[in-house]
């Protein structure tokens, strides 16, 4: 499976708050929350984002609460996948149950703008616009599983079918 989109470049120690702040929590609508995503840092950010985007931050990416309601709007904003350095374990544990792709890798040489493409079963970034390859970690075993089944609740769903 391939992942292709623009990037939106964060730094380090991006936190829920930054991601969806307080004052937006007030509805669980994701396509709601979405319009405020990534408000904390730029306010701008979900009229910036097309379908199949990318976020790619730094270290700790998602530190901070446990509000699951930052990976919702993250999703519902168009993004395909977050890629960053190392995630606080609750967002990394949120983003697969709710069916948001985490991915580790070195974000250094990936830019703001650069389009990538992710090649899930090879483990692969390819940063198109440089003709460069990056390793790449993605979910296996039971957290693919959930992530293919489109998070908790739909892996659940089909599980009780069978």
């Amino acid at each position: 499976m391939i992942i292709k989109g623009r990037v939106h470049k964060f730094g380090d120690d991006v936190d829920t708050d930054a991601i969806i702040p307080g004052p937006y929590l007030r509805t669980t609508d994701p396509y709601e929350l979405a319009k405020y995503c990534m408000a904390g840092i730029d306010e701008n950010f979900s009229k910036k984002v097309k379908e199949g985007d990318i976020i790619v931050g730094g270290e700790n990416f998602g530190c901070g609460s446990s509000r699951e309601q930052a990976v919702i709007a993250i999703k519902y904003c168009g993004i395909k996948a977050v890629i960053a350095k190392s995630f606080a374990r609750i967002f990394y544990r949120n983003a697969i149950n709710i069916g948001l792709i985490p991915i580790i890798a070195n974000t250094d040489e990936i830019e703001d703008r650069d389009i990538i493409e992710i090649d899930l079963d090879k483990e692969v970034i390819k940063i198109v616009n440089k003709n460069k390859t990056i390793k790449c970690k993605v979910p296996k075993g039971l957290e693919w599983e959930i992530l293919n089944a489109g998070g908790l609740v739909n892996y659940f769903k089909k599980k009780k079918r069978c």
